[in-house]
């Protein structure tokens, strides 16, 4: 269960100087299910895939929701800071570069990892977010300086569950806020395609 109480997976990096990949499930999904994703991105990279700790009957999420696409917005900023706080511990415990972490996520994983870009500037390097919404929805996000880090969103212009209008609003939100940001939109539904994988590879790979 530790670092942070949360039950998870930690795979050391390959060699010295690559980079750790949190990576962020989505609804339903656990601390295994994205560790193939992160091979794909970064075959030699570290991996730190915790489990979600709201459940949801029954599903793992990251945050509360009201409803279908109506986040609990409170329960995001507070869910948000006690991940940050267990990426920091995982680095203390684990020994890995604080200062090259980056996220994977999918559906609400993604979004949670929008919301540590947007709220805990510096956490993370940068982040390969598919199917994300802006988590904090209708609020404007704090101010904070996002140069340096780098950020591909993957969207589908079908996705009933996370319209790509959320996607766009995250990436104009990202951007405003000096990240360098990537919007790769697919004709898709809410999905994962494989040629999005390749395209999130190479924009992180500036990052190495």
């Amino acid at each position: 269960m530790t670092p942070g109480g949360f039950v998870h997976v930690h795979r050391p990096a390959a060699r010295d100087g690559a980079p750790t990949l949190l990576l962020l499930h989505g609804t339903g999904a656990d601390e295994h299910d994205l560790l193939g994703l992160g091979r794909a991105l970064h075959p030699g990279a570290g991996l730190l895939s915790p489990r979600g700790r709201v459940d949801e009957n029954g599903a793992n999420r990251w945050f509360r929701r009201l409803r279908e696409g109506v986040f609990d917005v409170d329960d995001v900023v507070a869910r948000a800071a006690e991940l940050a706080g267990f990426v920091r511990e995982a680095a203390r415990e684990y020994g890995f570069d604080a200062g090259r972490v980056v996220a994977a996520g999918f559906s609400n994983g993604a979004n949670m990892a929008a919301a540590l870009l947007l709220l805990h500037p510096g956490l993370l390097r940068g982040a390969a977010l598919f199917a994300a919404a802006a988590p904090l929805q209708d609020r404007e996000p704090p101010e904070a300086d996002l140069a340096g880090t780098e950020v591909f969103i993957g969207a589908g212009a079908a996705d009933p569950i996370t319209p790509v209008d959320q996607a766009r609003l995250l990436a104009r939100q990202l951007g405003a806020r000096g990240a360098g940001v990537e919007l790769a939109e697919h004709p898709g539904g809410h999905v994962l395609p494989p040629r999005l994988v390749d395209a999130a590879r190479e924009r992180l790979a500036r990052l190495r």
